[in-house]
């Protein structure tokens, strides 16, 4: 992935999540609750998670445990699909985490040895943010829960956090042209 394209799609990503709650913040609230426990969005976030873990897997080299590569493909493909059945609680938000954890490596190698290019430091701040807040929410997925009461707890707190992150996104699209 070029740097061109991972600040463009991150710039993109923010500004449309900034952007939903800075304008439509109250209209949110219900969906921003009962995503955290769907079943749907469950199988939209984990399930792809899950295969593009399985697929770094089944890509292993021998310096990476790849002798027992069909060893671990197994027993993680156990762990993902019992995933589904016995800890359904939260799933969703796991999947988000997994996902955003999945998605930093190519982030991260776009901007890397890019010395010419110190701007690329506005979309390394954003992944090493995005890292932090998918391990916090991985380990604790209640926390989001947790998040948006506090987020809807005051009028207008869905806007005042929606902005800063819809106006980072803004940042990086126009920091994608700038390569």
């Amino acid at each position: 992935m070029s740097l061109f394209l991972a600040t463009l799609l991150s710039g993109l990503v923010l500004l449309a999540a900034g952007g939903a709650y800075a304008l439509r913040g109250p209209a949110l609230k219900t969906w921003s609750f009962r995503w955290l426990r769907s079943k749907t969005a469950a199988y939209v976030l984990f399930g792809p998670a899950a295969l593009w873990f399985l697929w770094h897997v089944a890509h292993l080299g021998k310096a990476d445990f790849g002798d027992y590569k069909k060893l671990l493909l197994i027993g993680f493909g156990v762990v993902a699909v019992g995933s589904f059945f016995v800890v359904r609680d939260f799933l969703a938000p796991r999947g988000l985490a997994a996902l955003m954890l999945l998605a930093a490596r190519p982030l991260l190698d776009a901007a890397y040895m890019q010395f010419q290019y110190p701007q690329r430091l506005v979309l390394v701040v954003a992944v090493y943010i995005a890292i932090v807040l998918a391990l916090w929410v991985g380990a604790s997925p209640f926390r989001m829960r947790d998040f948006y009461e506090w987020l809807y707890a005051k009028d207008g707190r869905a806007r005042l956090v929606g902005l800063p992150v819809a106006a980072y996104g803004l940042v990086l699209v126009i920091v994608s042209f700038t390569y």
